[in-house]
């Protein structure tokens, strides 16, 4: 057959098959290399994929849960015993509350005007009658002045006080420049008298930290209809009412001291208590449902939520206004205005849980064996690039065989190919499977 012209040896080239010929190499290094990578991946795939990372198993990500929290305790507060329907908000025992550690009070506030107050401007107590219309009560005495405050609603005149933002942060502006005191002349304002000052020094709750916060879990994974609760099962003999949590010696107790709730995350309480913040109290459930239902523990861990950004921090730690209404005999509409500080805890639960499941072993482990044909590449690239006798490995490994009837010039099997390495003796035939073996 007349070899193809080279306008149509791209055809040919298209229309070609290769297929696989095995050739035995009898080298010791590139044995070495295709059997430790066989072995590297046979490791891997035992070890970390089906050991490690259990990947024989059905994995449902989806948990159901539930949380109830209680927080018992009682502390005093600015001559006051309070309990915990004092201090904790809100108090249907949720998984997000708060335990007020500190309060800063504005009593007896009532619709009218009065000179404003800006935070920074006042620190005292309650105390002078200038500028209060009634039914307001007095506003609180300046004993500091900021001048930033003093720049904005500080005035002689009632043209100082107009142009600016309508509204401040403690109600509308009038317009009028009024006296506050003997002294000083600020802009005068609609709302709720007095305004309040929140730069007023007041004491902290310490004994919150020996306060006790009782949290009680219930999950569910629904793909395998799997329930649990992080309270030990009845008849179980454990006392419950006596453990507190502690990391290593009682890990599974439910029952949490507040102080240690902050220590584990790496919190100092007195600070805390007193700028206010917001933990996390993570509770992570992974479950192996091939072992026993025992072996299906909680794991908790605590952390600060709130970010804390490099010093000047803008609006650190955490507060909140809640206000208390009510009516003088007179008629008149009062309130108490609360501005709270506080811990806030976030229960967070996680989880998964794994179970034995056909699918995905076979899928793994057919992903295994196929991973070990990258052995085989990797000795090829050393066989046909660096080691001697590459070229007599090539043409062993790479054959041209015509379409059958092709008359083929007859060559001595035996024949050595010029340029060979070693004797044509070393080399074998199979005459039935096709294998070549070298010796290298």
């Amino acid at each position: 057959m007349p070899p193809p012209r080279p306008g149509t040896r791209w055809v040919t080239d298209f229309f070609s098959y290769e297929t696989t010929k095995s050739v035995v190499v009898k080298s010791w290094v590139v044995g070495a290399v295709n059997r430790g990578v066989q072995l590297l991946i046979l490791a891997y795939f035992i070890g970390w994929v089906f050991l490690h990372e259990k990947a024989y198993q059905v994995r449902d990500t989806v948990i159901e849960s539930s949380v109830v929290t209680k927080v018992k305790g009682i502390g005093r507060y600015a001559g006051r015993v309070l309990d915990t329907a004092d201090y904790v908000t809100p108090h249907q025992g949720t998984s997000v509350f708060v335990v007020v550690t500190k309060q800063i009070l504005t009593e007896n506030q009532a619709q009218g005007v009065c000179p404003e107050v800006r935070t920074g401007l006042g620190g005292g107590g309650q105390g002078g009658t200038s500028g209060c219309v009634p039914p307001c009560t007095p506003p609180p005495r300046l004993t500091t002045h900021s001048p930033q405050s003093e720049a904005e609603y500080r005035c002689t005149a009632d043209r100082d006080c107009q142009g600016k933002s309508p509204t401040t942060g403690s109600g509308v502006l009038t317009g009028r420049c009024v006296p506050y005191n003997g002294t000083l002349r600020t802009c005068e304002i609609q709302g709720w008298c007095p305004p309040e000052v929140d730069t007023v020094d007041v004491p902290v709750m310490l004994e919150a930290e020996n306060f006790t916060l009782f949290i009680k879990n219930s999950i569910r994974f629904p793909l395998f209809g799997f329930e649990k609760a992080n309270l030990p099962p009845p008849g179980s003999g454990g006392e419950l009412g006596r453990c507190r949590f502690h990391p290593e010696q009682q890990p599974l107790c439910p029952i949490l001291r507040l102080g240690d709730v902050v220590r584990l995350a790496g919190q100092d309480f007195p600070t805390l208590a007193s700028t206010g913040g917001v933990l996390g109290i993570k509770i992570g459930w992974v479950c192996d449902l091939d072992r026993a239902w025992e072996r299906c523990l909680p794991r908790y861990s605590f952390t600060r939520l709130d970010g804390l950004a490099r010093p000047p921090a803008p609006a650190p730690g955490y507060n909140f206004r809640h206000a208390r209404y009510y009516r003088w005999p007179d008629g008149t509409e009062r309130r108490t205005l609360t501005k709270a500080f506080g811990i806030r805890f976030d229960v967070l639960v996680y989880g998964n849980a794994g179970k034995f499941g056909i699918v995905p072993t076979l899928i793994n482990t057919v992903a295994a064996f196929t991973s070990i044909g990258v052995g085989t590449v990797l000795c090829d690239i050393i066989l046909l690039n660096f080691l001697k006798g590459a070229e007599h490995y090539k043409a062993r490994k790479f054959e041209e065989v015509p379409e059958a009837g092709v008359p083929v010039p007859p060559t001595s099997p035996m024949a050595c190919p010029p340029g060979a390495l070693g004797g044509c003796s070393r080399d074998k035939q199979s005459t039935d499977s096709g294998t070549f073996s070298l010796g290298l």
